[in-house]
């Protein structure tokens, strides 16, 4: 059971060390079936899993909402999440070099809820929209023994060239990073974040808020989908979707290290629940605070890349070993 007054994301609830131990558990027993056309040929760290296609490469995502859906339905706001659900598989694809092209939802409820349901497809169908991809089935199920309320996940497969696969391994000493912004939370550390915030409304706006504190929460998380012409067009040596775990998600790219020497702005939702005890550690180890994509790209890239994405520029560089972020008094050491 967490704790009463969490201060890290593993005592909300969500152990992200313990989650990587039980996909290692559940991968141990996978053998490969083809030996043919469609060979999978996943490398570790990778956002998606990938099968060798002949001249093309196959990818398939699965991700989820998350506990975001309990900060909806305490608001009474359905309409958005369908957006988070598609993006954090996109985002995943695009991570890779890869093109998102279809997409499967599954809906899991306590009981059927219509009215629920009709919100959800409303988020999904801008969702689909904006990343230019086809809704082509999924699956609804009645689970009151096993769900309280309701779960939303997908599930989206992409396909590129074998030229176009982005994996992390022409990472260099010296590349660029370049950061580009998320529009607040996404769809990660919401566990946590629900916790540390329960003392205040959701319907209230607090601070420099321009929303209210349900509003921000729900903010849907952001579709990268210019990442496929930046991948096209630049030299592209990396891309870091990041999500849970925050900035550890730059370690899945490359043994190498990076120093964030001037990281993008966290948002004011991320000072509210810093505010409430969590290190500033936690809260780059937990939430995107700031930016929710990174492209490793050589120095001479920087200025096309930065023109190609709203928001985008550099911020920080490959070095040794480790994850750097300074602040404005000090450096933060993420990972060693």
């Amino acid at each position: 059971m967490s704790p009463k007054n969490p201060r890290t994301y593993a005592e909300s609830g969500v152990d992200i060390l313990a989650e990587e131990r039980a996909i290692k558990a559940l991968k141990k027993h996978f053998k490969a079936q083809k030996k043919a056309l469609g060979t999978p040929i996943t490398p570790d760290g990778a956002y998606a899993g990938l099968l060798d296609m002949g001249d093309y490469i196959f990818g398939i995502t699965t991700d989820g909402v998350g506990s975001k859906v309990l900060v909806a339905t305490e608001v009474g706001n359905w309409r958005t999440i369908g957006i988070d659900c598609i993006a954090m598989n996109v985002n995943d694809l695009y991570a890779m070099g890869l093109e998102p092209i279809a997409f499967v939802d599954y809906l899991a409820m306590e009981s059927i809820e219509p009215s629920i349901a009709d919100q959800i497809g409303q988020g999904l169908a801008k969702g689909a929209e904006i990343a230019k991809i086809s809704i082509i089935g999924g699956e609804t199920a009645s689970l009151p023994e096993i769900v309280r309320g309701f779960d939303l996940a997908g599930t989206c497969v992409g396909i590129a060239s074998k030229d176009e696969l982005v994996t992390g391994q022409g990472i260099e000493k010296a590349d660029a990073i370049v950061g580009i912004p998320s529009s607040g939370v996404h769809s990660n550390g919401l566990t946590l974040a629900r916790k540390l915030l329960a003392k205040y409304s959701l319907h209230k706006r607090y601070g420099s808020m321009k929303r209210t504190l349900g509003e921000e929460l729900l903010v849907p998380t952001r579709i990268y989908s210019e990442i496929l012409n930046i991948n096209r067009g630049c030299e592209v040596h990396g891309l870091a979707h990041i999500t849970g775990g925050g900035l550890l998600n730059l370690s899945r790219l490359t043994t190498l290290g990076f120093d964030l020497s001037d990281p993008l702005p966290p948002h004011e939702i991320f000072k509210m629940i810093q505010a409430e005890g969590v290190e500033v550690e936690e809260m780059y180890k937990t939430f995107n605070m700031g930016m929710g994509f990174a492209i490793i790209a050589p120095e001479g890239e920087v200025k096309a890349i930065s023109s190609m994405s709203n928001g985008a520029r550099r911020v920080g560089s490959v070095s040794g070993r480790g994850i750097r972020v300074q602040l404005e008094k000090r450096q933060v050491e993420i990972a060693r």
